[in-house]
């Protein structure tokens, strides 16, 4: 990787504004791509019907997003670094507006899919405002800052599940698709007018080989753990996508250690502090989508399982969206604790709340407000862990590479989330009871899988105990109250 961090020009750009301004834009922006997460999910069920497709074809509309997301992440990280944090945050928002065109005209399977694919290439949004905050940002106001915009990707899933419920009740499904265009042209003339051009660059060479490298070692994995239930977990085309990605993944990583500018510095990956939080990272997205699996089902499941509470999709998003509101309450405290006691005392607390809020859950069931007071609680505790990670990964490197870190950080979430998808559809698949002819998930199969997710938490919290002491995890960049050091540049 290049030494040089080159200033990027600021002609054509808009004047450095307030920073308050700047936070507000970049969080906006990403609750508006995060929403991408919860906006099908209200019509997944009609999608069949409404695309004329098989179920099993339908499906890939979900999962289309959910590949080119863990592309899009670790590429378009790494583009900023080199050519600008912002130019890549307005190429990403053009790509969400087009997808979301691109599914509001669609009426059958492929161009829904293509939609669906352009929004998720849009996912880098959240890494690259945590990234523009660090290079634009006053110290004093970083950490409460990128606590808010890493939170923003569970706050955008959170409250758009009631909005995409209630337009899907009322309104034409391409309602939805239109909705979330017109945020993203908002979104995006934001970002265009308040947002100013970082000027910490590295320049050099794209690594293109090691794209498509990373690319196909991703895919093949994240499809193999996705569609493993569909199709088989011992079936050829799983076990095949397995060994694929089992093959493609060391040789990329040798390919990346030898090459000069790498797509991943892995050297960097490999030091204690960004090692130990991605691994945490995996966790935590883990314990994060297993509560979005969870809670949903039991809401809407019939009343006469016992269990069930028999309540539509759009009581769903109401139970949900305050965990949402949580989420983005715990910014400035999350700051606060890690101005006072470091990063990783915030992200361990994180875990002990999310495990908690599992262990409550078991217990507490069978009403709705059980279930909002739960989600909140582990949204509470994921407001903690993700504030906390931008301020260990941005401790850690230098900060010409805090895009590409940022951007990695992000797609361990997102394996955590695609793994606890795949662990809870096969726990809920195993343990099942009959209900009116039909085999629906049982109470204890619920019970095991928040038990899977509180131990996630646990072990989130046991992989952070091993982060350095907040005096060796003091690195290249500043943490909530220190002082920034000017960073090295050259002149283009």
């Amino acid at each position: 990787m290049s030494d040089a961090v080159v200033p990027s020009p600021t002609a054509g750009g808009p004047a450095p504004a307030r920073p308050a301004a700047v936070v507000a834009v970049l969080a906006l922006a990403g609750i508006v791509v995060s929403l991408m997460q919860t906006l099908v999910i209200p019509i997944v069920p009609e999608l069949p019907r409404l695309l004329d497709a098989p179920a099993s074809d339908a499906a890939w509309a979900v999962t289309a997003t959910l590949l080119a997301a863990a592309v899009a992440t670790p590429v378009v990280g790494r583009l900023g670094d080199m050519a600008g944090k912002r130019r890549m945050l307005l190429a990403s928002l053009v790509l969400l507006v087009a997808g979301s065109v691109v599914c509001a005209l669609s009426d059958s399977l492929v161009p829904m899919i293509v939609g669906r694919v352009l929004q998720g290439l849009a996912a880098a949004v959240v890494p690259l405002g945590i990234s523009i905050m660090r290079d634009e940002l006053p110290p004093e106001r970083l950490a409460a800052s990128t606590a808010l915009m890493s939170a923003s990707l569970g706050v955008g899933g959170a409250l758009g599940l009631p909005a995409a419920a209630f337009i899907a009740d009322h309104f034409d499904w391409h309602a939805l698709f239109w909705t979330s265009a017109a945020l993203g042209v908002a979104a995006l003339g934001l970002v265009a007018a308040l947002v100013p051009e970082s000027k910490v660059r590295t320049g050099g060479r794209f690594d293109l080989l090691g794209a498509l490298g990373l690319a196909v070692a991703l895919v093949t994995l994240l499809l193999a753990i996705s569609k493993g239930a569909d199709w088989g977990w011992t079936s050829t085309a799983t076990l095949g996508l397995f060994a694929v990605a089992a093959v493609v993944l060391p040789a990329w990583g040798l390919f990346e250690l030898r090459t000069r500018e790498p797509l991943v510095d892995l050297r960097a990956t490999a030091r204690r502090q960004v090692l130990v939080t991605n691994l945490a990272s995996v966790a935590f997205g883990f314990s994060m989508f297993a509560m979005s699996l969870v809670l949903p089902q039991l809401i809407q499941l019939p009343g006469q399982t016992g269990y069930g509470l028999g309540r539509s999709m759009l009581t769903v998003g109401l139970v949900m969206a305050p965990s949402g509101l949580v989420m983005m309450a715990m910014a400035p405290v999350s700051a606060a604790l890690t101005k006072a006691r470091g990063p990783k005392s915030t992200l361990m607390l994180g875990a002990l709340v999310v495990a908690a809020g599992y262990a409550l859950n078991i217990v507490l069931m069978s009403q709705l407000w059980h279930l909002l007071l739960v989600s909140c609680v582990i949204g509470a505790g994921i407001g903690f862990a993700y504030g906390a990670m931008p301020a260990l990964i941005m401790g850690a490197v230098d900060p010409s590479e805090t895009a590409a870190a940022n951007s990695l950080n992000t797609l361990m979430r997102s394996i955590g989330t695609s793994v606890a998808s795949a662990v809870a559809g096969v726990v809920l698949a195993q343990m099942t009871t009959s209900s009116g002819g039909y085999a629906l998930p049982s109470e204890n199969g619920f019970k095991v899988v928040m038990a899977i997710g509180a131990g996630a938490a646990l072990l989130a919290f046991a992989v952070a105990s091993f982060l350095p002491a907040r005096r060796a995890a003091a690195g290249p960049s500043p943490v909530a109250g220190e002082p920034h050091e000017p960073a090295r540049t050259t002149r283009a």
